[in-house]
């Protein structure tokens, strides 16, 4: 299954894109700046861009030689090779969001534990920052949400991850949040495009496919999809309001699959009291939309029929 990040990885390689991360994008991640050599007659941000393009290019070059040991997940290799090879995967005092997505597509979550708690010796202090946006616009949770690497998204999530980053940029689809990309790589699922109303460019759903829709999830095969949103679920804002946003889009497969994955989630977190006032769960806010939705329809309908009416007595 060709996921989101996969696609546009894809897009901007045969596109020719390697341009390097640019400095307003570290800013906010660290203090210090690397001053350029007084002998190299480059400005800082000159100097940056060049150390920031060299990191990436540096890394790209070693990689064969990581990718063993990742998929092996051996902590100890890990840091014999960062030992040798350390220099190629920093910049600044952080290691650059490149080798830390390495290490999530690989699913080393061992590995990766290491780089995002930075306390090893041989890694001289220096550590992956879990909210580093890499240079094609989106987030080290992004990453693992488009692989469905349930223990990586708890890993980072528990390194300080957040859950609401959206992506940016012109290299990858604007203001997605991880959980939508969970959410829209388990829509892509061969058992649902396959089962779920094929060939339909605009379906209308019946009682039917709905329960089709439900079947379709709850099969083991699924188990894992709805484990990562689940997951991230727990820690995105405003989930109401996303299963909101699909239902109104006519996204129906979509809001299935979070409203599944998160209802848990949905009841808890609006049951909480304020001023007093118990607030209604998630579902019962859902279903008051649609609700007000409908008669809002109604009207609109309504509206239309009249003037039809009226213009036909003309």
């Amino acid at each position: 299954m060709e996921t989101i990040l996969r696609r546009i990885s894809r897009k901007n390689v045969l596109d020719g894109d390697n341009v390097g991360l640019t400095p307003d994008l570290m800013a906010p991640w660290d203090p210090y700046l690397l001053e350029p050599p007084a002998q190299s007659n480059l400005d800082l941000d000159s100097h940056t861009k060049l150390v920031i393009e060299a990191a990436n290019r540096n890394f790209y070059t070693i990689i064969h030689i990581l990718l063993p040991i990742l998929k092996k997940d051996s902590p100890r290799r890990f840091l014999s090779f960062f030992d040798k090879y350390g220099g190629w995967m920093v910049w600044r005092l952080w290691i650059i969001p490149e080798a830390l997505n390495c290490l999530i597509t690989e699913n080393a979550v061992k590995c990766a534990n290491v780089v995002l708690e930075g306390k090893a010796p041989e890694l001289d202090d220096l550590r992956a920052n879990p909210n580093w946006m890499s240079q094609y616009g989106h987030f080290p949770l992004h990453q693992a949400s488009d692989i469905f690497a349930v223990d990586m998204i708890k890993l980072l999530l528990s390194k300080g991850a957040s859950a609401n980053v959206r992506t940016a940029g012109n290299r990858v689809i604007e203001g997605l949040l991880p959980l939508h990309v969970a959410v829209e790589n388990t829509c892509m699922h061969k058992y649902l495009e396959d089962n779920l109303l094929p060939n339909q460019e605009h379906p209308s759903y019946s009682k039917a496919d709905v329960y089709k829709l439900i079947h379709l999830l709850c099969l083991p095969e699924m188990k894992v999809f709805l484990d990562a949103s689940r997951e991230l679920a727990k820690h995105t804002n405003g989930v109401v309001d996303e299963i909101w946003t699909y239902i109104k889009d006519g996204k129906l497969v979509h809001a299935g699959v979070l409203l599944l994955a998160a209802q848990e989630h949905i009841r808890l977190e609006p049951s909480c009291k304020k001023n007093d006032n118990s607030r209604p769960d998630g579902f019962a806010i859902v279903l008051s939309r649609i609700a007000n939705h409908l008669y809002s329809f109604d009207l609109g309908m309504g509206q239309k029929e009249r003037e039809r009416e009226r213009h036909m007595s003309i």
